[in-house]
Order: structure tokens, then sequence, then C-alpha cells
């Protein structure tokens, strides 16, 4: 007997092809990685395809990958992670798209397939740099208009490259490199042995 899961990946490689990386199956919900050079072919076919009809965008962000899993980097570093709705079907699914260019993450907006990745695109541009080409609109959303650098990256530090504060003889707000010294913020604890409920004598 063919379950709902099973026949949606026959629709999907049926509709999608070789432009599937990989198809996997995780807590009851399907992933296809593609990689980002076919990012709006795939996305209208999910959304057109009446046997999909992934009608609704739930969410969309961006992924550093870079030392995934406290292991060398084997791939692209930074991906566009979209959530997918069914409404017809009631069906979810994660289409994770990678991007080519480290040094240089684009990809192609998918705000003429589901107008609500505005904004989400905007934050994974502010936050991880990754450049929706075609958006009509992509400038930072979260940050401040002079901030430098994308802080989601995992290679951005703690505290940052530029601090702001307000200057009292100037009268205005500056920005000046970060002037706060690097330190360990969490003490070292270091208990004796046999300490806690299996201490003797501890109440039980």
């Amino acid at each position: 007997m063919t379950t709902a899961l099973e026949q949606m990946q026959a629709f999907l490689h049926d509709a999608l092809g070789e432009r599937i990386r990989s198809l996997t199956f995780a807590l009851g919900e399907v992933t296809v990685e593609i990689n980002g050079d076919c990012q709006m072919a795939v996305c209208e076919r999910l959304r057109d395809d009446p046997r999909l009809s992934f009608d609704t965008m739930i969410d969309l962000c961006g992924v550093d990958y870079l030392g995934y899993g406290e292991a060398s980097l084997d791939g692209p570093r930074f991906a566009v992670v979209t959530h997918l709705l069914s409404t017809k079907h009631n069906r979810r699914m994660r289409l994770r798209s990678f991007c080519a260019d480290e040094e240089f993450p684009a990809i192609d907006s998918i705000i003429g397939v589901w107008p609500s990745a505005n904004w989400y695109e905007r934050e994974a541009f502010d936050l991880l740099g990754i450049v929706f080409e075609g958006h009509p609109d992509l400038r930072r959303i979260l940050t401040d208009y002079g901030f430098v650098g994308h802080p989601f990256r995992k290679d951005f530090p703690v505290s940052g490259y530029m601090e702001m504060r307000y200057d009292e003889e100037q009268k205005r707000v500056i920005y000046q490199p970060v002037t706060i010294p690097p330190r360990e913020l969490v003490p070292r604890i270091i208990r004796e042995d046999g300490y806690g409920p299996e201490r003797e004598g501890a109440l039980r």
C-alpha cells in the first residue's frame, strides 16, 4: 500500500526530475535539495503542478553551513530553506536551495511565485548576505542602516566590527570600530568529585 509520503515522493521525482540533488524524509516531512540555478523553475513547478499544488510559502530563511556538524565543509556553504504548504492536498515540504558562490551567494527571488517571500528574503539578505536577484526592494530589514557585515554568518565576530554611541560633543550618534576587549563571559566551574545528589551525606 502506497503512503501519502511515498506518493508525494513519486510526484516530486516526476515533476522535478534531474533538478533534484537529493530527497529525504525526516519527522514526517519531505526535504528536496536543489542547486540554486534552477530555483525559479522548481518553485513554479511546485506551485503549478496539480499533483503538488504548493500554493503557500510558510517560511524562508538563509543557512550558513560553515563547520556544520563540527566537520569540514563538503559542498556549498550557503543555502536558502523554504517551507511550503499545499492547502489543496494538506501536505508540507521543505526545499533547500544551495548558492553556488561562497564569496557572493546569490539566488533568484521567488516573490514572483509566492509574494509572501518579500520580507523573508530581505531578512536572509540582511543577516547572511544572500543576494536575491530580481527582488524589487532588497535592503536591510533588522540591522541599522550603517551596519557592517552580516551577523548570522558563522565567521562573524560575537562583538561585531562596529559600535554605535551617542557623542556628547558632536551631539549625534557616531559609528566607530569596536573597542570592547575580547573576553570569556562564561566562568570556568571546577567541581570536586562526587558533587551532586550521589555525594556522601546528601539528602535522599
